[in-house]
This record gives C-alpha cells, sequence and structure tokens, in this order.
C-alpha cells in the first residue's frame, strides 16, 4: 500500500516510535499524534487510514472516534486497545469503527488489519466494482443475484443485503448490532437479533462449503474472508 498516509494516534512513546518505524519500512507515511488535539490537527483528506488509541491524556478515543464520524469523514479507523473485554470492542465498533487490534499486538497482525481494511474502503467506492467471487460463488452486484458457477442461488432480499455487508467489508469484523442497523425488512420494520442469527444461518446453508468464509468473532459479530 505504497503512498497511503496513516494517522497513528498513540500517547506510549515508546510503542508508537516502533510502530511508525514498521510502518515506513512497509511504504506508509505516518502521522504520529500523542493527543487528540494534536490528531485533530493532523487529519485532513490526504489521511487515507487512523490508528487510534482509546486511552489518551485528554479524552477518550471512542469520543474522538464519534467526533470524526459524525464529520461525516468515512476513512477507516481502526482501535488499538489494551482492553480485551467484549463489550469494549463491541462499543468501538458501534461507534464507528471498521476494526481493532488488541495490545500488545503482532506487528504481521497489525499490517494485515492495515492491508485489509484499506482494500475494504478502497473496493467501497470504487463504483466500476460489480463481481465479487469467493470460492466457487460469483455475487454480482449490479444484479444483486448469487451464483454457484452457472447456477442461480436463489436468496431472499435481506440474505443478499447481508452477503453485500459481509462481502464489502471483507477482512473486517462486523458487529451484530451494525448488521442490524444496515440491514432492514423489504418493508422498513427492523429486523431484530434472532431474525439475524435466522438470515445468518440460511446465508450460511446456502454458500454450502464457502460457508466458512463467513467467521464467527465471538461475542462480537461476524468478519468475512476469503478462503
Amino acid at each position: 500500500m505504497d503512498g497511503k498516509t496513516i494517522l497513528l494516534v498513540e500517547d506510549d512513546k515508546a510503542l508508537a516510535m516502533g510502530t511508525v518505524f514498521v510502518l515506513e519500512a512497509e511504504g506508509y507515511t505516518v502521522r504520529h499524534a500523542a493527543n487528540i488535539r494534536s490528531a485533530n490537527e493532523l487529519l485532513d483528506d490526504k489521511v487515507d487510514l487512523m490508528l487510534l488509541d482509546v486511552m489518551l491524556p485528554d479524552g477518550s478515543g471512542y469520543d474522538f472516534c464519534r467526533e470524526v464520524r459524525g464529520k461525516g469523514v468515512q476513512i477507516p479507523i481502526i482501535f488499538l486497545t489494551a482492553m480485551s473485554e467484549e463489550i469494549n470492542i463491541v462499543q468501538g465498533l458501534e461507534l464507528g469503527a471498521d476494526d481493532y487490534v488488541a495490545k500488545p499486538y503482532r506487528l504481521k497482525e497489525l499490517l494485515s488489519r492495515i492491508a485489509a481494511n484499506l482494500r475494504r474502503y478502497e473496493m467501497a467506492n470504487r463504483s466500476s466494482q460489480e463481481i465479487y467471487v469467493f470460492g466457487s460463488h460469483r455475487f454480482v452486484l449490479s444484479e444483486f443475484r448469487l451464483y454457484e458457477g452457472d447456477r442461480l442461488i436463489e436468496c431472499t432480499q435481506n440474505e443478499l443485503r447481508l452477503l453485500k455487508e459481509l462481502v464489502s467489508n471483507e477482512g473486517i469484523v462486523l458487529s451484530r448490532g451494525t448488521l442490524l442497523d444496515r440491514i432492514y425488512d423489504m418493508d422498513g420494520v427492523l429486523i431484530d437479533d434472532n431474525t439475524l442469527s435466522v438470515y445468518m444461518k440460511r446465508l450460511r446453508t446456502k454458500l454450502g462449503a464457502d460457508a466458512t468464509c463467513i467467521e464467527t468473532v465471538r461475542g462480537v459479530g461476524y468478519r468475512f474472508c476469503k478462503n
């Protein structure tokens, strides 16, 4: 991802220095902020992704994430959190973050998550992207149809909406709450948690062997990854 600019918001000086060194070695341009005030000054239209610590000297990363999303900024946001409790992970995702990495993180994992989020963001903004291929299946977005080989798979509109959210966010953890917000009944009736489970079960059944592409992240939600 040469040429991409990452904003790292992290107050741990040693951790920040090590992270900056690794990211720059991978070809990224890195801006470092040790607090929210500095992050606000460095965040502009040249930033492609933000790595955001949860606990900062002048406030909460959660609040900053909410503020950034409230301004309409859509770049991927990955939380760096030392808190592994599921409720904190879910909270960050519900506020608009795209992913999280628990500290102390493995550098290969961090680089993988960054690359996956950048790919997902580019794919979501590429209007010419009409066909998504995974395993033996093709999801034709322009037709909103799912095929296995040349055979059309009969799916409901909500099952296809669910699949679209998953493939459009490849490699990204989507919380159940996020999916519930983005997927709604044809008549505008909100879908509840139990109904989402039914849709997920039906979709996995129809995908057969390729259902393994949908990974359950326990206590959080789901992640779509190609086999």
